[in-house]
C-alpha cells in the first residue's frame, strides 16, 4: 500500500486504518482531523508541497510496487513536446505552463454536459449524513461546477413525502436537495437523480421530470462498489421503523411483529435496517436483461427526460459487458463504473471486504471492452470511473487507464469530508447556526484554531468564492461549501501539474501511455506498460542511430 498512518512530509495524519485511497477506512464526521482530505479543505493547493519549506529536503518513499492497484501504476513524465494546449496558444514555453492546462471537459451523446473539472460526486442518497450535509455539497458542487447526484430512496424515507395511487405527489426532501444545487448552477454540471427499484415504483421520473423538465439527469442504478444487494439505511425509532415497513421497503427486523416491538421497549433491539430491493430477480437471460433496460429507457424518453446515465457497480465481467453494450445501443449519456475500493453510507462490513472486482481490475477490463465496441465503429457511451479516488493523481491515473472514453473520476467520501469539516467550524465560530449546519465541536480544535479564528483565516479559497458570487452573497454559502472549493482548486492544481508534466494540456488529450506499471503483475492484468518496457524500442533507436 502507498499509504502509512502519517505523513510527515505533509504533516498529516489518519486517525483510523489507511484505505486505499488515502482516506480512513471509518470517515467520521466530527473528526479533528488531519488526514490529507481534511487539511486540503483549509489550505488548499499549499498541501501539494512538502512542509516547513526553506528548514527541510524531502525524499519520496513510495520506492516499491506490490501488487495490483492502482497504487501500482505511475505517472510518465516527458522532456519534450506538448500536445493539446488551448486553441490560439503556440508551443512557447511560456505558454507551455501548468496554470495553462484546460481541466474543463463534457458527457453525453447527443446534449453535452460541460463541467469545470473532471470530477463527480457519487450518489448521496438515503443516509442521514448525505441529508445533513447536503447544503455544504449542493453549493459546493453548483459554485465548483460540476456533478452531483441525488442518490437513491430519498423520495421513500421522507416522512413529509405524500404518495397518492402509488406515485409521489409531494417531495420536499428531493425538491430541497434539486433547488439547493440549482440556485447557484451556472451552467457547469448538472444534477443526477438515481433511481432504485422503489423509486421506479413510487414514480419519482415522472415527478422529476414534470416539476424540472431537462434540468436533470435520471440515472438508473444497477449496483455499486461497496456491496451487492440494494441500499440500507438504519433508524433508532420504531415509529419510523414501521413508517419504512408501511412505504414498502423491507426492514430488519420487522417492526410490525409483537416480539419485536417488546425488545425495542426493553433495549435489545436498539436500531432497525431498512433494504432496498434487488433488481433484475424476474430476468434469467441476458437477451431478457436488455430487453427490459431498453423498454425502460424508451420510457424514460417518452415521458421527456433528455439525458439518462446508467450506475453499475463491481459486479463481474458479464454485468461489466452488459452495462457498457447497453448504454451504448440506448445512446445514453454516462455509464459511471464503481469498483470494489470505494465507500459507502451503509453497507455490510464483511460484504464490502470480500465481494466484487477491485476498481483497477474493473477500470482495465472496461477500457477493453470499450475499446471492441469502439473497433465496431460504435460511438462508446462515455464513461465515469468510481471507486477509492481521492487525489489528483487517482484522478490522473483513472482518467488516463480508462482514455478516450473517460471524461469523469467520481469520488464519494473524499468529496464529503469538507463538507463535514466546514460544517464543524462553522458551528464552532457560530454556536447559533450549530444545530442547523449539524456541526460537531462546541470549539475550534487546535488543529484549525492554529490558521485562524476566523473563515477568511482559516479557509484558503475563501476570496476566491467571496470573487464569484460577491461579498453580500457570502453569508448564505455554508462554511462546507467554502471548504469543498478549497480542496478542489488543491486537486486541480495538483491534476494541472501532472498534466503538464505529462505534456498534455487538456482531458481529452490524456492517453494510456501516460502510465506505466510498477509490477508485472500490474501490467499483465491492466495493459499498461510495464516501466522499463515503456518506450525501450525508441531509446533503442535512438542509442543505435
Amino acid at each position: 500500500m502507498r499509504f502509512a498512518k502519517n505523513n510527515d512530509v505533509l504533516g498529516t495524519t489518519n486517525r483510523g486504518t489507511p484505505a486505499e485511497s488515502g482516506l480512513c477506512t471509518l470517515c467520521r464526521a466530527d473528526c479533528m482531523g488531519q488526514c490529507e482530505t481534511w487539511k486540503s479543505s483549509l489550505v488548499g493547493r499549499k498541501l501539494l508541497y512538502p512542509r516547513d519549506f526553506g528548514t527541510v529536503t524531502a525524499g519520496a518513499d513510495n520506492t516499491t510496487h506490490i501488487g495490483v492497484s492502482y497504487n501500482s501504476l505511475r505517472i510518465q513524465g516527458y522532456a519534450y513536446g506538448a500536445h493539446g494546449l488551448p486553441q490560439g496558444l503556440s508551443n512557447d514555453p511560456d505558454n507551455c505552463t501548468f496554470v495553462n492546462v484546460d481541466l474543463t471537459t463534457e458527457f453525453g451523446n447527443e446534449i453535452k454536459t460541460k463541467s469545470r473539472l473532471p470530477f463527480m460526486t457519487g450518489a448521496l442518497g438515503s443516509t442521514f449524513i448525505a441529508a445533513k450535509y447536503w447544503d455544504s455539497f449542493a453549493v459546493g458542487g453548483a459554485l465548483i461546477g460540476i456533478p452531483i447526484v441525488v442518490g437513491e430512496n430519498v423520495v421513500g424515507v421522507d416522512k413529509n413525502s405524500e404518495i397518492k395511487n402509488g406515485k409521489i405527489s409531494k417531495a420536499p426532501e428531493l425538491d430541497r436537495r434539486i433547488d439547493t444545487y440549482l440556485r447557484y448552477y451556472d451552467g457547469y454540471g448538472t444534477i443526477i437523480v438515481q433511481m432504485n427499484v422503489e423509486d421506479t415504483r413510487n414514480g419519482v421520473a415522472e415527478y422529476v421530470v414534470e416539476k424540472y423538465g431537462d434540468r436533470c439527469i435520471v440515472e438508473l442504478k444497477w449496483g455499486q462498489g461497496a456491496k451487492d444487494i440494494g441500499g440500507e439505511i438504519q433508524v433508532t425509532s420504531l415509529s419510523y421503523a414501521q413508517f419504512l415497513k408501511n412505504r414498502g421497503y423491507i426492514v430488519d427486523p420487522d417492526p410490525t411483529l409483537p416480539e419485536v416491538q417488546k425488545a425495542f421497549e426493553k433495549k435489545a433491539i436498539k436500531a432497525f435496517a431498512r433494504h432496498s430491493r434487488l433488481g433484475g430477480t424476474n430476468l434469467d437471460t441476458v437477451d431478457l436483461v436488455r430487453e427490459d433496460f431498453m423498454r425502460s429507457i424508451d420510457y424514460l424518453r417518452k415521458i421527456g427526460f433528455k439525458r439518462i446515465s446508467l450506475k453499475t457497480g463491481a459486479y463481474g465481467m458479464e454485468e461489466l459487458a452488459m452495462a457498457i453494450k447497453f448504454a451504448t445501443e440506448a445512446k445514453l449519456d454516462l455509464l459511471t463504473i464503481d469498483g470494489v475500493g470505494g465507500g459507502t453510507g451503509m453497507s455490510p462490513w464483511n460484504m464490502m471486504q470480500s465481494w466484487g472486482v477491485p476498481s483497477i481490475n474493473l477500470h482495465s477490463k472496461a477500457y477493453e471492452y470499450a475499446s471492441l465496441l469502439a473497433a465496431q465503429g460504435k460511438r462508446v457511451v462515455d464513461l465515469s470511473f468510481a471507486g477509492g479516488f481521492a487525489l489528483e493523481d487517482s484522478i490522473f491515473k483513472g482518467l488516463a487507464l480508462g482514455a478516450p472514453f473517460t471524461k469523469l473520476i467520481c469520488m464519494g467520501r473524499g468529496i464529503m469530508i469538507p463538507g463535514f469539516l466546514g460544517s464543524n467550524i462553522e458551528g464552532a465560530l457560530h454556536p447559533e447556526r450549530r444545530e442547523k449546519v449539524n456541526g460537531n465541536w462546541d470549539k475550534l480544535p487546535a488543529s484549525v484554531a492554529a490558521m485562524g479564528n476566523s473563515p477568511e483565516e482559516i479557509f484558503a479559497s475563501y476570496h476566491d468564492v467571496e470573487k464569484k458570487i460577491g461579498k453580500d452573497e457570502m453569508k448564505n454559502i455554508p462554511f462546507g461549501a467554502i471548504a469543498m472549493w478549497t480542496m478542489a482548486d488543491k486537486l486541480a492544481c495538483g491534476l494541472q501539474q501532472l498534466m503538464a508534466g505529462a505534456r498534455k494540456f487538456r482531458i481529452s488529450a490524456l492517453s494510456r501511455n501516460d502510465l506505466f506499471a510498477g509490477n508485472r503483475e500490474t501490467a499483465k492484468e491492466t495493459g499498461i506498460t510495464y516501466i522499463t518496457d515503456a518506450n525501450d524500442e525508441s531509446a533503442k533507436k535512438i542509442l543505435a542511430a
